[in-house]
């Protein structure tokens, strides 16, 4: 257990809080592992029928912990195996997901909501996927999935040209359905959740199911993706990104 996710459930509803706001929740090894866990916990529970996923401390997530990232490139860490499980993780969650999103959802802050069934977000959120400028290529099956929703245009101008999306924009795109009050934001996500925990839950597994669709395609992807983020992370351009953004200055990749 870490003191940096917060797991609680009640009314059929597992409420998985990110809780380092020191560090805009950015998330560590620990906490990847902690979410699986409480997301396999879950989906066998027969108590819950809903997870809900967010934020303390006006953030949702600033992505990876990139002190991690930096230790992973240099050889003196070792982050992958529990990222690897979290992004395998996320197509296979076979209860509804709900995300609640206040302030930044950076990195995989915002392509873990490709991967969630219901999505609110607050006015003060912004969406940013910056691994190109990092070095990197998209994770979580992003490069897949984001374009099939978004469309290409507007996938491209996040994944490669690394413009951040307002709440407006992100529902515009059609991955957030919601743009609330920050005072309203769990209630809203908590009151979605148990809506759907009092439907049959067979009925509703079954529209899940056949409203996503195997998830093969999708973790082929991700094979691929996992693939070339591990090349890239070990790369000349990933490890002077890094050093460049802990030393406040320009990354010079020429």
């Amino acid at each position: 257990m870490t003191a940096d996710v917060e797991i609680s459930a009640g009314d059929g509803v597992q409420v998985l809080r990110l809780t380092r706001p020191a560090k805009k929740n950015a998330l560590t090894s620990a906490m990847y592992g902690e979410l699986c866990e409480a997301f396999d916990r879950g989906d066998n529970d027969r108590e819950i029928a809903a997870h809900v996923i967010i934020g303390a401390g006006g953030a949702f997530t600033a992505g990876n912990d990139l002190g991690d990232f930096l230790a992973t490139a240099q050889g003196t860490g070792d982050l992958s195996a529990n990222v690897r499980r979290f992004v395998y993780t996320l197509p296979m969650i076979r209860k509804p997901l709900i995300a609640a999103v206040d302030g930044v959802a950076i990195g995989v802050g915002t392509t873990m909501l490709f991967h969630c069934d219901l999505v609110y977000a607050t006015p003060a959120s912004t969406f940013a996927t910056p691994f190109l400028n990092l070095g990197l290529i998209p994770e979580a099956g992003s490069s897949l999935l984001m374009p099939r929703r978004m469309g290409y245009a507007r996938a491209f101008e996040m994944l490669a040209l690394g413009e951040t999306f307002s709440a407006e924009q992100a529902m515009q795109a059609g991955f957030v359905n919601k743009v609330v009050a920050s005072a309203n934001l769990e209630e809203t996500a908590l009151d979605a959740a148990r809506r759907l925990a009092s439907k049959p839950p067979e009925a509703l597994a079954m529209t899940r199911n056949l409203m996503r669709g195997s998830p093969v395609e999708i973790l082929q992807h991700i094979d691929k993706e996992v693939i070339a983020f591990r090349e890239r992370l070990a790369s000349p351009e990933a490890i002077e990104a890094f050093t460049a953004f802990f030393e406040k200055r320009p990354p010079k990749f020429l």
